[in-house]
């Protein structure tokens, strides 16, 4: 499979990443793989280490649009996780033998981790938006199902790519559920903090 290493990018399945196309040599892979199955490889790339992730997630090319030198602007959409087993080509772009990935089964509820994840998400945008003085609502695009859910969720996570990637590494459906519970209980008390100090500060008296 061609292998795109994005810096601090983690693409999770069902999740869209637009991407625009300026170096000759992913270019060339673009080109190459619009021929094909219109599918490619995306491996979060590490400036701290100067080395890709061992699993990432497969990206398929859902509209191109070209622009002039060949350049263009694409948008993709996460398909299934891969593992990386071998480089078998590093020139002009990396392309790798790899192994789909999939979470095991568990015997947890996890229709039950799930509502707790988005009960706390309702929470953190409720906090959010009275924070800002803002009116915010979570999509009608969540999915329902935990397993989505789960990648929804970690997709989500801005700023936060070491997380996502240990959080797309995951074969535990419900491990990734109840991390991300951590995760959001760690933000809603932050802003709860935040929101209740910007309270005391409103009603304050001020001096004349």
């Amino acid at each position: 499979m061609p292998l795109f290493p994005l810096p601090e990018v983690v693409l999770f399945p069902g999740r869209p990443l637009p991407l625009y196309i300026f170096e000759f040599r992913y270019r060339i892979m673009m080109n190459t793989v619009l021929e094909g199955d219109r599918r490619f490889g995306v491996l979060m790339w590490d400036p701290a280490e100067g080395k890709a992730a061992p699993v990432g997630c497969c990206a398929e090319i859902v509209h191109c649009e070209k622009l002039p030198d060949d350049r263009m602007k694409i948008l993709t959409l996460g398909q299934q996780r891969f593992r990386v087993l071998e480089y078998v080509r590093e020139k002009p772009y990396r392309v790798g033998l790899v192994e789909w990935i999939e979470d095991h089964p568990t015997d947890k509820d996890l229709y039950s981790l799930g509502s707790d994840v988005e009960r706390l998400l309702q929470d953190v945008v409720h906090l959010s938006a009275k924070l800002m003085g803002q009116d915010i609502e979570l999509p009608d695009s969540i999915p329902n199902l935990p397993l989505e859910l789960s990648y929804w969720v970690a997709g989500n996570l801005q700023g936060a790519a070491m997380e996502q990637q240990a959080l797309l590494e995951m074969q535990d459906t419900s491990a990734r559920l109840e991390r991300e519970a951590e995760i959001l209980t760690t933000t809603r008390n932050h802003l709860a903090a935040r929101t209740a100090l910007k309270d005391v500060l409103k009603d304050s008296p001020t001096e004349s």
